[in-house]
């Protein structure tokens, strides 16, 4: 019987630096988790115990989001870090080769920043897809 071993499509570190910022669900999106990454947004990490509690969980939700991608040549950390810090500009759309939308981002705010919160819900499903479509 073969087993496969999972790919590692996301980083411990970076998790860690977003729980830093985590009582706003950035960590949680980062590993595939938006529903509980918008709670953690509008009650502060369920007002900073869910937060210190995922301080012990990020090795399983690392682990669990590593299984849930696919790797490829498209880096899920690059991606996160352009839609986190600059994705009302789209730069993560252009790393993805999505030219269009990302000028419409560019040009408006990130489509008034819905579109950038559509992206925290949907960026790690986008990179997977890339990555199945190279292969």
């Amino acid at each position: 019987m073969q087993t496969t071993v999972p790919s590692n499509t996301h980083s411990k570190i970076i998790g860690y630096l977003l729980w830093i910022f985590g009582f706003l669900g950035a960590h949680r999106f980062y590993y595939g988790r938006p529903i509980t990454g918008t709670i953690w947004f509008f009650t502060l990490g369920l007002l900073g115990i869910g937060w210190l509690i995922d301080l012990f969980l990020i090795p399983s939700m690392d682990r669990s989001a590593d299984r849930r991608y696919t790797a490829g040549s498209t880096n899920y950390t690059i991606a996160w870090v352009l839609l986190t810090f600059l994705g009302i500009f789209g730069l993560h759309r252009l790393y993805l080769g999505k030219w269009i939308t990302a000028i419409l981002y560019f040009l408006t705010g990130g489509l008034f920043l819905l579109g950038v919160l559509y992206d925290f819900w949907t960026l790690n499903e986008q990179v997977s897809e890339e990555n199945q479509l190279l292969h």
